[in-house]
């Protein structure tokens, strides 16, 4: 596997560090441009990197709540339930110059992934930072199933750990904009 590394996103308008063995969703399927998607080899932990329309009509930890509940509407969610919502420091974001306020919510909703009709409670990781210099909210998740979906593949020895909160965390503090470019003429 290759070590943990600043990936470029957005087509180098950001930039990251991603966890070990991250595998870019968009060489499986089509992603939206607003997404950058990524999958863990082994479990079925994601991490989503959106770039959002800045809700303007809703501020603080509302603005985080508002965010995981349209997520939980837009996969079809049975039940959503928010855990605990945190301020994010900006000193420690490398976006601090244009980020003007940044939260961490934890949650679980009940989804049923494609196909199937059973649905399973995944943990959801999310950070909002608002960047309303640009109209944009960026909201980056954490998708972590239940630990029994982990598929067979090969011997579990050789297998890749799943992913941490902090390799999520070193995620959102690495994230580097490059290009302000890419959220059009302000």
């Amino acid at each position: 596997m290759e070590p943990t590394r600043d990936c470029p996103l957005f087509g180098g308008a950001f930039s990251a560090i991603l966890p070990t063995g991250a595998i870019d969703v968009s060489d499986l399927r089509p992603v939206p441009d607003n997404q950058e998607v990524f999958c863990h080899p082994v479990t079925d932990q994601s991490l989503i990197v959106e770039l959002l329309e800045l809700q303007a009509h809703v501020q603080g930890e509302a603005a985080a709540r508002y965010h995981f509940e349209d997520v939980g509407g837009v996969q079809g969610a049975r039940a959503v339930h928010v855990e605990s919502v945190q301020p994010l420091s900006l000193e420690n974001l490398a976006l601090r110059g244009c980020c003007q306020e940044a939260w961490v919510l934890s949650g679980k909703q009940q989804v049923a992934k494609e196909n199937q009709q059973v649905a399973k409670e995944v943990t959801l990781h999310q950070a909002l930072l608002r960047l309303p210099q640009y109209q944009t909210d960026l909201l980056l998740t954490f998708n972590q199933p239940p630990a029994d979906n982990r598929s067979s593949l090969g011997p579990e020895n050789l297998s890749p750990p799943p992913w941490s909160l902090g390799e999520f965390e070193q995620l959102v503090t690495s994230l580097t904009l490059h290009d302000p470019n890419i959220f059009g003429s302000q």
